[in-house]
């Protein structure tokens, strides 16, 4: 058999996966066909260019699962479901008790567990986010700690390589994730790859991770991928039964607190 014809019925395979599955990963392709991952990038940005599948980080997802195909600004965010965030952000607040060390992603959730932060002892919140830094310069008693970074205005937050080193070294106990597309299936993900790759890294230094999004994020699959939902320790949102997020809870292990 021909190179070209192994190559046209690797490329065959790796769609139907794509498909099949939602999303794939280049490492485990590499692993299942016995070629290079440059090869397997290689096909990926062929079926991308072919619209089957968009890349994401470490592999590619299919275009039938991406349905957020582009990410409002922030000042959008702003008014979508302002009683729902509110109010998991009232909930999420209380989980901090005093000595914890907290990361609070960016968003406008977020956003809502810092506003409605008691302003108490021997907190220490860290966040790459803007707004959220504004919203607790007033509370004096809390110890706040900015990531810094390279300033991506469309949403108010820092990224890059200095905001994902300076958590190389830091353990917090709990972490407070933002999310733009929660799927029980296809998992966390996010419009901006960079925040996807930050977020992978507050993941890492979290004892506890805690998801915060409103129902409106469920079924959504955006293009980078943060974790899998069975990762999660908890998830605070305002679910209702019909979203079968207790049954979700029961399965994959995580707590649900329903705001």
């Amino acid at each position: 058999m021909s190179v070209t014809r192994d190559t046209s019925g690797r490329r065959q395979q790796i769609s139907a996966l794509v498909r099949e599955r939602g999303s794939v990963q280049v490492v485990p392709l590499a692993a299942r066909f016995g070629v290079s991952m440059q090869t397997i990038r290689k096909d990926l940005h062929y079926l991308a260019k072919r619209g089957v599948a968009e890349r994401s980080y470490g592999g590619a997802i299919s275009t039938d699962a991406v349905n957020v195909v582009s990410e409002p600004p922030v000042e959008a965010k702003r008014v979508i479901n302002v009683d729902e965030k509110a109010r998991i952000g009232a909930l999420a607040a209380a989980m901090i008790q005093p000595g914890d060390s907290v990361v609070l992603d960016s968003g406008t959730t977020a956003l809502q567990i810092a506003l409605h932060l008691e302003d108490i002892d021997d907190v220490t919140v860290l966040t790459n986010d803007l707004d959220i830094l504004c919203a607790l310069a007033s509370k004096e008693r809390i110890n706040v700690v900015m990531l810094g970074g390279a300033l991506r205005r469309r949403n108010r937050a820092f990224y890059g390589a200095q905001t994902e080193s300076a958590l190389d070294e830091l353990h917090v106990d709990k972490l407070f994730l933002g999310v733009d597309g929660f799927d029980v299936e296809r998992g966390i993900t996010t419009h901006f790859e960079l925040e996807a790759v930050l977020n992978r890294k507050m993941v890492k230094a979290a004892g506890q991770v805690i998801a915060v999004t409103d129902r409106s994020k469920f079924g959504r699959v955006c293009l980078h991928r943060i974790m899998n939902v069975a990762e999660i320790d908890d998830l605070v949102t305002d679910a209702v039964d019909a979203d079968g997020m207790q049954a979700a809870a029961d399965r994959l292990g995580f707590r649900l607190h329903v705001a």
